[in-house]
This record gives structure tokens, sequence and C-alpha cells, in this order.
């Protein structure tokens, strides 16, 4: 029995068009990308907001379509063993227990496999359906189209032809000779390629041969692969694994190449990812670098309940470079970084940082991957800490390498073997009782030293401190006495008794008030504040100090703050005398529309009621009664815009001892940065600075920074340089001037590429991070949101 329904003319007609004109319809239908890809001014407001300047449109957000047959559609239901097949079209022919066949507007869904089509042929025997395009299949997150399709009911494994796709969340489109669904998590592509750019180019695509899609184990894998720029085929891979959502995957990562500092060498290394077990796992980077050979370097990520440990390590076997440049080495060369911290609870941490390489020069020729700052000491730090509302303790072991060969010995730091501190605070009625207590053991290799750059020994101090603080709306009051004392016990010392104390009474005062009014400008309400301090220090420290080495002690800079500090050195091996008052004041005026501090000045100095005698170094005495003026001032006029300026101006001669003076401005998106600075010490340097990042076209930027030196009228650093920007893909190329040790001036190029969802080469950012503010943020923003 065969039964018919809807119009047969048209049914006629419709067969005749398709019969006549497959190509015209094949070439006429949109890929998957074109249906949902929108110019930025169709796009609804939430993603037009999120869209890059640099990008001209984005894609519509996926909607999953409800296929429920409405009207006169025509409907049938066939039983499997998964779910009902639901299927609907304007016009239908059913051949009772044989076949369905459906045209016009045809309709399936089952399960979580929904398509629409121009055609569908179901053989209810086979359990097969026969659809035939232009098709399209939505589902959550992804959209396919092809020119037919097969679809086997009882497995569920569906063949597309001539299909292209589109995933929104990576927004990746692609085209595939055939795609099939295996199974509900497993796809297959077969002579595909994807890519993350627009729907109009093609400036960069992954094509394979085969490529695998497991989203049940979140693995992708591909064979036969290249990368085309341009449709020109630039790398080829045989085979890669890669991952297809957040979980971490075994595989080759995107390999890296750039510069080495070999002359004009290159390197060229591929990162090859382990994922071990769900709490650790490890990468493998071997890379070759002209000039220098086989350079390896690791990377092991361990977690626990407790916290996490990360372990890097680098290795060259033979640096033919490093052997050229000194003779007399063998040319084995390596570096390693350990870090690790645990939280046991209850208040107690754990932590640790081990740092050590092989020679001077490692970080600068061959450091990549391990996270070692370029500085003259590694630190080698472990230890606990525990702290809760009153007490605070912590103990550790701490040392360093060094590696720089313009440091003298007796400025190499001294180890800490170990450091134990302990700090409290207690309210006892009115008064408040407060102790900070130091152990220290401090040892330094001295053997080729003489005087108290020999000694080495123990270091114990206490502050005990009897406070009676006073607290209002209207200000505050804190008068404190206190007793520094310090007790040493040396070792290759020879100056007097090696064992001896110190002991300094100390009184402090530290009062303020704070007023307050609202007024307005430019009809924002503003509410400004006036804070004037006063500030008191009277310490009894004997003059005569230098018998006491120096192990951790330097002299503060002075600055705004230090008006408040009654030390002038840092560390324990100096307690500064003084009889001083200090006078400031500072004002505020905070936007009350948004609760931000648009203004903040600050201006303060120290009167000396006597001289200060005890010295380090022969330096940090004076019988100066006044302190230069410090003064700081901040504003931030609109959102975006910061001008800082801060210095020391000194009275008596009517001239700026110290100035630092800086404005930064970035754009809401970040794509404008720009910063003006200007630092200067009298007599010792005066340096201006400039940087910025300036969009010349939507997707142009000019990048660069000039630092340069008055004093030795030179330029002591710069960079110089090109972005471009498109929604797929961006390169930045910049040449940099750097300052060495040797107070050379150096020139290196710097470059990176980054293909949207792959990931890049190279390694400017860093670099220009370092140099222009705000541009880290503007390298997370470029893409971001989508």
């Amino acid at each position: 029995m065969r039964h018919w329904s809807g119009c047969v003319t048209v049914f006629v007609a419709g067969c005749l068009a398709l019969a006549l004109s497959p190509a015209v319809v094949a070439q006429s239908s949109p890929s998957a990308a074109e249906i949902d890809w929108r110019p930025k001014s169709e796009l609804p407001e939430e993603v037009r907001r999120s869209l890059p300047d640099f990008c001209e449109g984005g894609y519509l957000p996926s909607v999953v379509p409800s296929i429920a047959p409405t009207g006169a559609n025509a409907e049938a239901v066939a039983d499997s063993r998964q779910a009902p097949l639901r299927a609907s079209g304007l016009n239908a022919r059913y051949e009772i227990d044989n076949e369905l066949y459906l045209r016009g507007d045809v309709r399936l869904q089952q399960a979580g496999f929904r398509v629409t089509g121009s055609e569908a042929r179901y053989n209810q025997a086979a359990g097969s359906v026969a659809i035939e395009g232009p098709l399209t299949s939505r589902g959550e997150g992804f959209l396919l189209t092809g020119e037919r399709a097969n679809y086997d009911v009882n497995s569920g494994r569906v063949d597309i032809n001539t299909a292209t796709f589109l995933l929104h969340g990576p927004e990746m489109r692609g085209s595939a000779g055939q795609l099939s669904r295996t199974a509900e998590d497993q796809v297959q592509i077969r002579q595909g390629s994807l890519t993350t750019c627009a729907p109009d180019s093609n400036d960069w695509a992954i094509v394979a041969s085969d490529i695998q899609l497991d989203q049940g184990e979140g693995v992708g894998t591909a064979k036969h692969v290249r990368l085309e720029i341009s449709d020109i085929p630039v790398f080829y891979w045989p085979y890669a694994s890669f991952p297809i959502d957040d979980r971490r995957k075994t595989g080759f990562l995107y390999p890296s190449f750039g510069t080495s500092n070999t002359g004009s060498g290159a390197f060229l290394s591929v990162p090859y990812y382990l994922n071990l077990a769900p709490h650790y796992d490890a990468t493998l980077t071997p890379q070759y670098i002209h000039g220098r050979g086989l350079f390896t370097e690791a990377e092991g990520r361990y977690l626990s309940s407790l916290g996490e440990s990360v372990l890097q390590v680098g290795y060259a076997g033979n640096d033919s470079e490093f052997e050229r440049e000194f003779p007399g080495e063998d040319g084995e060369r390596w570096g390693l970084d350990f870090s690790t911290r645990a939280a046991f609870g209850g208040g107690w941490n754990g932590y640790g940082d081990y740092s050590v390489v092989s020679d001077d020069d490692y970080l600068s020729d061959l450091n990549r991957t391990l996270q070692i700052n370029r500085a003259t000491h590694l630190l080698r730090r472990g230890g606990v800490r525990y702290r809760d509302s009153s007490q605070y303790f912590e103990t550790y072991l701490s040392g360093y390498q060094t590696i720089s060969d313009f440091i003298a010995d007796e400025n190499i730091p001294y180890s800490q073997l170990p450091e134990v501190i302990y700090g409290a605070a207690f309210d006892a009625g009115p008064a408040e009782l407060s102790l900070e207590s130091q152990y220290t053991y401090f040892y330094r290799d001295n053997a080729d030293l003489t005087g108290l750059d020999r000694a080495n020994g123990q270091r114990v101090r206490a502050i005990p401190e009897v406070a009676l603080p006073v607290r209002a709306l209207w200000g505050y009051a804190r008068p404190s006495i206190s007793v520094d004392y310090t007790r040493y016990e040396l070792e290759d010392y020879n100056l007097r008794e090696p064992g001896f104390d110190r002991t300094v009474p100390v009184a402090e005062w530290d009062s303020g008030l704070y007023f307050d009014r609202q007024s307005s400008l430019f009809d924002i309400p503003y509410n400004q504040t006036l804070e004037p301090r006063l500030y008191y220090a009277w310490a009894d420290a004997d003059a005569d100090q230098t018998f006491i080495p120096d192990f951790d002690t330097t002299i503060r800079s002075f600055s705004f703050d230090q008006l408040f500090q009654r030390n002038r050195f840092s560390g324990g091996d100096r307690v500064g005398d003084t009889n001083q008052l200090t006078v400031a004041l500072t004002s505020r005026f905070n936007d009350l529309l948004t609760g931000a501090e648009r203004v903040r000045f600050s201006i303060g100095q120290v009167h000396y009621y006597d001289d200060r005698e005890v010295t380090l170094a022969g330096q940090g005495g004076s019988d100066a009664s006044d302190s230069p003026l410090a003064g700081e001032m901040i504003l931030r006029p609109v959102d975006g815009l910061e001008i800082r300026t801060a210095g020391l101006w000194e009275p008596d001669t009517q001239k700026t001892e110290e100035g630092r003076s800086q404005l930064i401005f970035h754009s809401p998106d970040y794509r404008y940065l720009a910063s003006v600075g200007h630092s200067y010490r009298r007599n010792e340097f005066e340096q201006s600075d400039i940087g910025g990042v300036v969009p010349v076209t939507d997707r142009v930027s000019l990048i660069g920074r000039w630092v340069y030196d008055s004093q030795l009228d030179r330029t002591v650093g710069s960079l110089a340089g090109l972005e471009y920007n498109n929604c797929c893909w961006s390169v930045q190329l910049v040449h940099q001037n750097y300052l060495t040790d040797d107070q050379e001036l150096e020139s290196r190029m710097l470059f990176q590429i980054q293909l949207k969802g792959l990931g890049g080469s190279g390694g400017s950012s860093d670099e220009i991070s370092e140099a222009i503010y705000g541009f880290d943020e503007r390298e997370r923003r470029r893409f971001g949101g989508r």
C-alpha cells in the first residue's frame, strides 16, 4: 500500500529542478561557516563587544533547533535499539514495512543526531536513511553541511560527502571530502582541512589526509599533516596527535623557531607533551641551535593534595660556540630550577626554590624555558611558615649562586643556615604588646678575605615593644617604646671578643588626623580628604658600630615612605641613631560615583635634632638638620590615564636631588599604549624613556621604546618594530638594542608568529612586556572573550 501527501505538481517540478541542475545547487550552497558568519554590524551586541577592532565579523551563537513536525507535515516513527527516528517533510510516500520517502524541507532527528535536507529515503528493513542535500546538521557548538549523507538508524553512524563544518567554541571551520560519525563521540574526516580564519580568508590552514576525533577521550589524531599559508604548503608532519577539548593529551606541541645569539644563527625546537597521570605531567623540548648543536630542556609538574612542584632542567652536551669562546672548556652546559609550594593546614605552609646553572653565561646563551630571571644571584631557599591572627613564625635555609664576573668576593651575599623568625602581637587592655625576633647563622666562603669581610657567625635580634594606640574616625595616635637588642657570636673574627651585644632603646610617636569634605567638579561628586601626620622617633644607638660585620645590611633609599621609618638601615647589622620629627600632609580626591581615587598629593620633611653618626662603609651619617622635601603625586583624571611623579627637593640648595616622573596611558581595549618617563639622581644619572604601541590601521601597529642617558650622552636601550593582527593570525617583528654587563650596546631581532587556535613561535612578547607597560594585558586581550 502506498500513501502520498502534499501537492503532486510541486513535487514533480521539484524533481525536474533537482535532476537538471545539481551542480548549480551544490555551488550555491553556503558552507557551515558562511551560514553563521555575520559582519560585525549584524551581530548581537554581546558578540560585537567581544570582537577586537581588527575583526570584521564573527559567528552567531550556536542555537540547536527543535525538529518537531508541525502542521501538515508527515511523521513516521520506527523503533530502534537506541531511540525512535522522527522524520518530517512537505511531501511523503510510505510503503508499509518497506520504505519511507520524504521530499521538501526534510527534517530527521534521532537522539542527538539532527539533519535537514531536500530528500530522504528510509529503508526500514535495512535501517538506513539516504539523505540528499544540500543538508545541514546542527548540534551543541557545531554545524555541519554536505551534499549527501547516509545514516544508519541502528548504529547511529552517519557518512557525509563533501562536508563543511564549524566549531563555535574555538571558532574553527573546515571541510572534508568525507566526514563520518562512526559513534556518538567518534568522528572521522578524510581529505580534511581546518582553520580559524574568516570564511572568505585562507591565510592559513591545517590540511590532513585522515583526521580522527575522539570526543570521549578528548583526543584528535591526524596523518600526513601540512601547514599551508595562503594555500602554499610550508611545513609537514607525518603524524600528529592533539587535544580537542580542555583535557590534556600526550603528543607534539606546535614547533618554535627563531634567532639565537650566535651571530646570524637560528634555533628550532619541537616540544613533546607527556600526560603521565591526572596529577603529574611533563614537557620535553629538544632543539637545535645553530653554532651550539643539540640542546634539550625538560619540565615536570607534580600536583598533590598539599600543593604543586615544578622541576625544569636544560642540558647541552657539546656547545661548540661555548668551546670556541672559552678555550679549555668542554662544552657541557646545564641548568636546573625547582620550586614547590605546600599548604599543610592550620596556618602552616611550606615552600622551596632552588636554581643552579653550570656557568655564568648559561641564561643568556641557552635558557628558554627555565623560569629564572637574568639576575646576578640565583636563589636557593626552602622553609616553613605559620601565621594566625596574633603570631607569625618562619624558618628557612637560604643561599645563592653568583653568576656575574663583575661582583667582588666581599660583595657576594651570605647564606642563612638557617634563619628563624618569630613575631607576635597581643592586646593587653589599652596597651598593645608585640615582639619581633630573629635568629640567623650567616655563612660565606671567606677564605680569601680579610678583616670584617672574613667573619661568619650567629646573630640574634629581638625587638619587644609596648604601645598605647588610640584610633577614632577623626584620626589616630600610637605612642610606643621598644628595645632593639642584638647578640653576635662570630667566627674568624679578631677585632674584639667574638661574642658581644648591642642594645638600643627606641621611642616613637605616630599620629594623624583625618578631615574630609564633599564637592563636585564637572558635575562629578568628589570626596576630598586632608590628612596631616606627625611622626617622632628617638633611638639612642652607639655611634661606633664599625666593628660589626655587614651580613645583610644596606642603606635605605630615601623617599616619601622613608619619612616614617626610624632606622635608615635595612637588615640587622646597623641600628641608626636618631632624634627626628616628621611633618607630612596627604590629600586625596575620591570619585563618589565609581569609588576611584583620582588624585593623591603627599609631601613631607624630617627635622633632625641631633647629628646622625652611625655609618655603613662610611655612608649613612649626616649633620644636616633637615631632610630634603619628599613628595609624590598620582593623578588619574580618566580611566586608563595615570600620571605619577615622586622626588626629593633640597630647600638649602634649591635643587632637585632625585626624581621620577611617569605618564602611563592605555585605551579601554589596550590597543593604544603609551608611557613617558624621566628618572634623575643628581651627579649620578639622568635618563628619559618613551614607549608605546600605536595602531596605524585596525590591523597594523607600531611598537617602540627608547631610553636615553643624558649623563652618558647615549642611548642605553631601544625597541622598534611592527605588529600585524587579523582575526586568525598575528605577527610581531622587533629590533632591540640592550646594554650588556660590560656596558656595550648589542642588537638582536625578535619576532613572534601567532596562529589563532594553534599557538605560536618566537618570543618577542615577553621582551616587549618588560619594556612597555600594559603590553602583557594587551596580549591577553588580543583574542580575549572570543
